[in-house]
């Protein structure tokens, strides 16, 4: 894990040097510049991960395929405008686990599967709760723009308190069942300590887009790729590249539209965090069905 997670910390202590020379608005942009590079492209091979997924089971059409995807995506669109807290809270939730097996993904535990699912969650929630906590104020107005509802009252300092007291008591389970986890525990303790410096020091976008893209998409974009072609290199990012392209375009093309319609008013931010929302609904539960065909 210390050799595929090197070039992160490299990143991450440069993305700290940008935090530290850039005024926020700037970073800013180039937080939404990263994400709309990598962080939506490694979302945008999902129908070619469900078709590899589903080959050997009764033949489904690209038609039908596309059709599945887009109403899940427009499920979770509807329930951000009818019912936006449950809706949020969802995306908090899938967003968590998906996070949290990504970053824990090589952990494998004989009968305890679902010891090993609750650990992840709560540890992707712990990593959301800590980039709330350094931008309560960020964060709650986005909330009240996405819901309508003021959570003024809400304290992330205690949200964390409790998350992290559940991580803790989990982590020790996982230190007795799991051999690897006991040799990766020092290395993730300070692994949370790069995300917290990330964290405070930069703007919220900023912040989120260093862990969105460089702990989350890129490693996630070479488990596609293995899976897909069986092996990472430039030759089959390319072929990756080439079959995510007119999705990729297309959400960049949605999010282009939005940010014409709400460039002038400060709701962009929260519309951006929910179409980002949408398309996680479905992208979590591919990501799930691959790793168990994996």
């Amino acid at each position: 894990m210390l050799n595929t997670n090197s070039y992160r910390i490299l990143f991450s202590f440069f993305a700290i040097w940008i935090t530290s020379n850039f005024s926020f608005k700037y970073q800013q942009l180039i937080g939404f510049v990263v994400i709309f590079l990598f962080g939506i492209l490694h979302g945008a091979n999902d129908l070619a991960l469900f078709q590899k997924i589903n080959e050997n089971k009764v033949y489904l059409s690209i038609k039908k395929m596309i059709i599945y995807y887009i109403l899940i995506v427009s499920i979770g669109a509807l329930l951000f405008f009818y019912i936006p807290i449950f809706a949020l809270l969802l995306f908090i939730l899938f967003s968590s686990y998906h996070f949290g097996e990504q970053h824990w993904n090589e952990l494998e535990i004989v009968n305890q599967n679902q010891i090993l699912v609750l650990f992840q969650t709560v540890y992707g929630l712990f990593i959301l709760s800590l980039l709330f906590s350094f931008h309560e104020i960020e964060v709650k107005n986005i909330i009240q723009q996405i819901s309508n509802t003021s959570i003024a009252e809400l304290n992330f300092k205690i949200i964390i308190s409790i998350v992290g007291l559940i991580l803790l008591i989990l982590g020790i389970v996982m230190y007795r069942i799991s051999k690897k986890f006991k040799s990766e525990i020092v290395l993730n303790l300070f692994y949370l300590l790069v995300f917290a410096i990330i964290f405070k020091t930069a703007d919220l976008i900023w912040a989120f887009a260093i862990y969105f893209v460089v702990w989350h998409s890129i490693p996630s974009m070479k488990e596609q790729i293995h899976f897909l072609y069986g092996d990472c290199t430039v030759t089959n990012f390319k072929r990756y590249f080439k079959s995510a392209f007119l999705y990729w375009i297309a959400s960049l093309i949605g999010i282009g539209i939005l940010y014409m319609l709400f460039k002038e008013y400060k709701i962009f931010n929260a519309l951006f965090f929910s179409f980002l929302a949408a398309i996680t609904f479905p992208h979590t539960l591919i990501i799930i069905k691959m790793q168990n065909r994996a």
